[in-house]
């Protein structure tokens, strides 16, 4: 174990979260502290000032205000984006001290995740049109709310567009109390010229990142030569060398690790601004209609079980016996209340056999009856290409009918491969319970993260 106290940054919160965990679960006293730690940011930062826990895992939420200069290591679980923030934060470790550790550890996630924050820094041209035109069709202007239910962007991407596009002087749109309202001021090529030579910039940070996780000594003579210092007077280290191996028992453990985990999916209580126009639903979903909080097995193409789900569905087109298995053993350990009775599934037009198997072969493992009582009416586009809520949730909108006159009574298991937005779920559920069943508890085999 490595002395002292310190810092394990990760690029994302669901990594931080996860790494935790994982060290919990083998002894460690450490927390997590990212952006949606809230309130207890204090307490947690006070507990590392005083050495009440062996490290705090974190994203960049813990920044430069942060002040412990007897940081005995700070952990990179991922590489970050560029030499300037990786300096910045393993810098942290050992100021008060001779000696302390910076570790870095690299994987292929890595540059996937900084190419999506690269790529998502500012919004693409068809993006900024999307908005203009919207706001241009609304002399009145539009709210938020309102934007998302005429633009196929998500809240996030359509944040940033109206962000950028307000702080430019002058600015092409204007806040005018809740509502943005378009300005006579037409934005010019030199938006996407400063946009451009950015993302160059930080594209560029990401590669000479990768040349200092690839080398094999001179990591400081590296670090401090990209950052325009001179490296002649740097010393060699005198601490010990850490290991560059893994414990393949240690390795298996954490793979089981990762299997045994499951995710929430949390019912929708609210339909979306606007309703739905085909189904006549508006306003507030009210409890009798709305699914029990379900499960997810894995977060799509994650370590644990999430490369094997994303093999099935787009290279075998058939899961395998051992996600069924897993998804059977994660309902008997959650065990819904009231105890589900039969098994349904989501349709598909575009892969009929692909969820209608899992689902037969699941509830054959749970040794319940299965019925197919759900039937996809017209061909829609895939829900991952649709942006935000009002649009995913428009999208299935009259899409899903009722095939039977009766349905089996008790509780049902609702099962589909990927949870995405949730409106699917959420209107099948609605047609089940309108129809006379109990209790519906989805059962997805991955969280797709396309969620708000």
């Amino acid at each position: 174990m490595l002395p002292g106290n310190g810092i394990i940054y990760t690029l994302t919160v669901h990594d931080a979260d996860r790494v935790a965990d994982w060290l919990r679960s083998k002894g460690l006293n450490v927390e997590s502290y990212t952006s949606e730690t809230g309130e207890r940011r204090e307490i947690l930062e006070k507990a590392l000032l005083e050495n009440k826990v062996k490290a705090l895992v974190s994203t960049t939420a813990l920044g430069m205000g942060f002040d412990k200069p007897d940081l005995g290591f700070v952990i990179h679980y991922q590489a970050p984006g560029s030499v300037i923030a990786y300096y910045q934060q393993v810098g942290r470790a050992g100021r008060a001290l001779d000696k302390a550790y910076g570790v870095l550890l690299s994987g292929e996630e890595e540059t996937d995740i900084t190419d999506y924050f690269i790529e998502n820094a500012f919004p693409t041209r068809e993006e900024v049109q999307l908005v203009l035109d919207a706001l241009n069709a609304a002399p009145k202007g539009l709210s938020i709310p309102e934007l998302l239910g005429r633009v196929n962007l998500n809240f996030k991407r359509t944040g940033k567009t109206i962000e950028l596009l307000s702080l430019e002087t002058p600015a092409p749109i204007v806040k005018q109390g809740s509502k943005w309202q378009l300005t006579p001021v037409v934005l010019t090529e030199k938006f996407w010229q400063r946009a451009g030579r950015l993302t160059v910039l930080r594209y560029q940070e990401q590669q000479q990142m990768q040349e200092y996780v690839n080398l094999t000594s001179g990591h400081m003579e590296f670090l401090i030569s990209a950052l325009d210092g001179d490296p002649a007077n740097v010393k060699p280290p005198t601490l010990p060398a850490l290991p560059t191996t893994t414990d393949p028992i240690l390795v298996q453990e954490a793979v089981a690790f990762l299997r045994r985990t499951s995710l929430a999916v949390e019912p929708r209580k609210q339909w979306p601004a606007g309703g739905l126009p085909h189904m006549q639903l508006l306003g507030r979903i009210q409890p009798e209609y709305q699914f029990q909080q379900g499960k997810a097995l894995c977060i799509w193409g994650d370590a644990g079980w999430g490369q094997l789900v994303r093999k099935g569905k787009y290279e075998d087109h058939h899961f395998s016996d051992e996600l069924v298995n897993a998804c059977a053993d994660l309902v008997r350990n959650w065990k819904p209340q009231p105890t589900p009775t039969w098994v349904t599934c989501i349709p598909s037009r575009r892969h009929p056999n692909l969820v209608l198997n899992l689902a037969q072969r699941l509830a054959v493992s749970l040794n319940l009856p299965f019925h197919a009582v759900l039937e996809k009416t017209d061909d829609r586009p895939q829900q991952k290409g649709m942006a935000n809520s009002s649009q995913q949730a428009r999208n299935v909108d009259g899409s899903l009918s009722i095939v039977v006159k009766s349905l089996p009574k008790g509780p049902v298991l609702l099962v589909d491969d990927m949870v995405d937005s949730r409106w699917t779920m959420t209107i099948a559920a609605w047609l089940l319970r309108s129809h006379g069943s109990s209790e519906v508890f989805p059962v997805a085999l991955s969280y797709a993260g396309h969620d708000e």
